[in-house]
């Protein structure tokens, strides 16, 4: 993992470097960019592929006291990220919150953006997402002592398995589920980041829905790729999503949940990488 150093505090990405296709790939709350790690593994044959851990709340720096770490200056923080690494003709790929970020983005213009991918993500009037998202927010309600002691639970396999947590997000993925609550249970600073997330996250909960009124003015080629039976974001916003978009096409997965890079990784690069090569110059 590289670092840098962005006005919110240091931020932890992974760069597998390359002259190939540049995809930025995008995690959800309470996750880090090792979501992407199936992908990259097939992508980074022919694709730079940069994943950067966000201070969503698995991330292992804290973020300067002063930060602010609403969605939309996570999507600011995003845009500094591409400009630092003078990151150009970017696929922009975002699961879970990501996909939030990357609305938020494509609604502001995203000038180092070439095209984007959507991956079973909020959208909408669903945010937060589902019983998994309406519960975070929630919990961001508790102190952040409290906050912790909530998120201990998670320690535990059936608790982690549960529709309020991660049940119906992922299939297959528990592994990396566990991993991510860690940071949140073993560090106060990191517990201050995600409560200070959470609550700026549950004071803005009709950002989407304000997104959403600027895509059709987005024109870069997009691939909206959806969970068939998802449980949490719900399959008509994928079809909306790729109607609402100019160059918008869909495509719907089987046999996985919202987190498709844990439960399907191979199919999912194999659709990334025909997206960009049928849409590059």
């Amino acid at each position: 993992m590289r670092e840098i150093d962005l006005s919110a505090g240091t931020i932890e990405y992974q760069d597998t470097g390359g002259d190939g296709p540049v995809l930025v790939l995008l995690h959800g709350m309470m996750m880090d960019a090792s979501l992407w790690d199936g992908p990259i593994a097939e992508l980074s044959a022919d694709h730079r592929c940069l994943a950067p851990t966000l201070p969503l709340g698995a991330h292992r720096h804290p973020m300067r006291p002063d930060a602010d770490l609403s969605l939309p200056a996570t999507a600011r923080l995003v845009t500094e990220f591409l400009d630092r690494l003078d990151l150009r003709d970017v696929t922009l790929v975002g699961n879970d919150t990501g996909g939030a970020l990357v609305q938020l983005l494509m609604a502001d213009g995203a000038e180092r953006v070439g095209r984007a991918v959507l991956v079973s993500c909020d959208a909408f009037d669903n945010f937060p997402p589902g019983l998994t998202g309406r519960t975070l927010l929630l919990a961001g309600r508790l102190p952040s002592r409290l906050f912790g002691l909530f998120m201990q639970q998670m320690r535990l396999r059936p608790a982690r398995r549960l529709p309020v947590a991660f049940g119906w997000l992922t299939k297959r993925g528990d592994a990396a589920t566990a991993r991510w609550t860690k940071p949140v249970m073993r560090r106060p600073a990191i517990r201050r980041d995600a409560v200070r997330m959470l609550r700026a996250a549950a004071a803005d909960t009709d950002l989407l829905m304000a997104a959403a009124e600027h895509l059709p003015g987005f024109t870069p080629p997009t691939l909206v790729i959806w969970a068939g039976g998802d449980r949490v974001m719900p399959p008509e916003h994928g079809r909306r999503l790729a109607e609402l978009l100019p160059h918008g096409r869909l495509v719907e997965i089987d046999d996985t949940y919202t987190l498709i890079p844990l439960d399907q990784p191979a199919r999912l690069a194999r659709l990334i990488r025909e997206f960009t090569h049928a849409t590059g110059e």
